[in-house]
């Protein structure tokens, strides 16, 4: 399963943005590391079903479809916050950082709105500096990669001088269980311009420059503006976007997001995550309250942003950054089901450049171990092991029975 962390300084709404996408009862407070350790919790991550392509209805057993969209499960983890010198184990650092390493992708969560201080605490909306809490973060990120590094340095030239390999291949023996690929390092080498200075020789701005570059290409992360129905949260919101690009800043209010799923959960509104509207099914059984409440969101949230954005954010995280693709596996090909009967059951999340060997492996080891061919349903054609898988492909493979 994918799986992904939320990070951030604390105080910023990570528990907020975690319970609005989780509908999990993790603590929250405003006071800092309320979380005190990692929440974990189910979210989904949304793409338009096949169904809808094919014309008939579905019955998902790994999966959910909602009015023709496809919720595909993904981990979601609530990260402790950070604070500078979590990376030397100040706070809850040394925790944190080893989490987030085990992420597949990370969503940096920022106080849009500045309402919050260098240490975290509560202050009045706009005195606080999003984009250098945004900084500060990554400093922490890239000083656990260098520090990780550093501490293993007689460790690596060792594997280097036994195993005779060279730096990046020693490299990512040390880094084995983070995740962390070969291809990953030769392109922070190249990156930091230290492809042809032998480790020995690095310097400590060598090796700062290369944590750098590490750290960017080995956990993919968007940052999520959070807070953005606040009237401060405009003018922070371009500094943020001037700074690093509207590709990878997505406004959010996980306020609105959780007060929605609730008042959905609670039969007050049809609404369906990540869709740029609600509708309020008896406005007479609401109180003044929930009425306030939800034109609040209507206006301030949907009404100027579209939509609250925690969806969209992890859509974003799964399909853009990671770009994962959607496939649906299935026994028999005319009925677009398995031996039960269940139409379109499953649903997986593979990694680009996948096969469809490697959809049998997810499937089941024995499916793999069996593989004989596969059939793209759409066509009918065969498929070789090393066919390589598409976006919404629905296939089905064929393997020798065992005896």
């Amino acid at each position: 399963m994918v799986r992904i962390g939320i990070i951030g300084k604390t105080n910023v709404g990570k528990t907020t943005f975690f319970n609005a996408a989780t509908l999990l009862n993790a603590k929250i407070s405003n006071y800092p590391f309320t979380t005190k350790t990692p929440n974990y919790g189910r979210a989904y991550v949304q793409t338009l079903c096949v169904c809808r392509e094919f014309k008939i209805k579905d019955n998902p057993k790994n999966s959910t479809c909602i009015e023709g969209w496809r919720f595909i499960p993904v981990e979601l983890i609530d990260l402790p916050g950070l604070i500078e010198g979590a990376y030397a184990g100040k706070g809850l650092g040394n925790q944190f950082l080893k989490v987030a390493m085990s992420s597949d992708v990370l969503l940096h969560v920022i106080d849009a709105s500045g309402s919050i201080d260098e240490e975290g605490k509560i202050v009045e909306p706009g005195r606080g500096d999003p984009v250098k809490d945004y900084y500060q973060v990554e400093n922490e990120l890239i000083m656990w990669f260098k520090r990780f590094i550093e501490e293993r340095k007689k460790r690596i030239e060792k594997v280097m001088d036994s195993r005779k390999v060279d730096f990046p291949e020693a490299l990512r023996f040390v880094f084995s269980g983070t995740g962390i690929k070969l291809n990953t390092i030769l392109e922070a080498l190249k990156l930091s311009d230290l492809e042809d200075k032998k480790f020995s020789e690095w310097k400590d701005e060598d090796l700062k420059h290369f944590s750098s570059a590490l750290r960017q290409r080995a956990r993919p992360t968007l940052i999520v503006a959070n807070k953005m129905d606040l009237p401060t949260a405009s003018e922070n919101y371009e500094k943020l976007i001037k700074e690093f690009g509207e590709r990878f800043v997505v406004p959010c209010s996980a306020d609105a997001e959780l007060a929605l799923r609730k008042a959905e959960r609670a039969g007050m509104v049809k609404y369906i995550p990540g869709e740029e509207t609600f509708k309020i099914l008896d406005e007479q059984k609401l109180t003044d309250k929930q009425k306030k409440a939800l034109s609040y969101v209507s206006n301030r949230v949907f009404g100027k942003w579209l939509r609250t954005g925690v969806q969209f954010a992890i859509n974003f995280a799964v399909f853009k950054l990671l770009r994962m693709n959607v496939v649906y596996p299935v026994l028999e090909e005319k009925k677009l089901a398995d031996s039960h009967g269940n139409v379109l059951p499953d649903a997986y999340l593979m990694p680009p450049d996948s096969t469809v060997r490697d959809l049998a492996e997810k499937i089941h080891s024995d499916l793999a171990r069996h593989f004989i061919y596969a059939v793209d349903v759409r066509t009918n054609l065969r498929l070789p092991e090393n066919y390589i898988l598409r976006d919404r492909d629905v296939i089905k493979i064929v393997a020798a029975r065992k005896k």
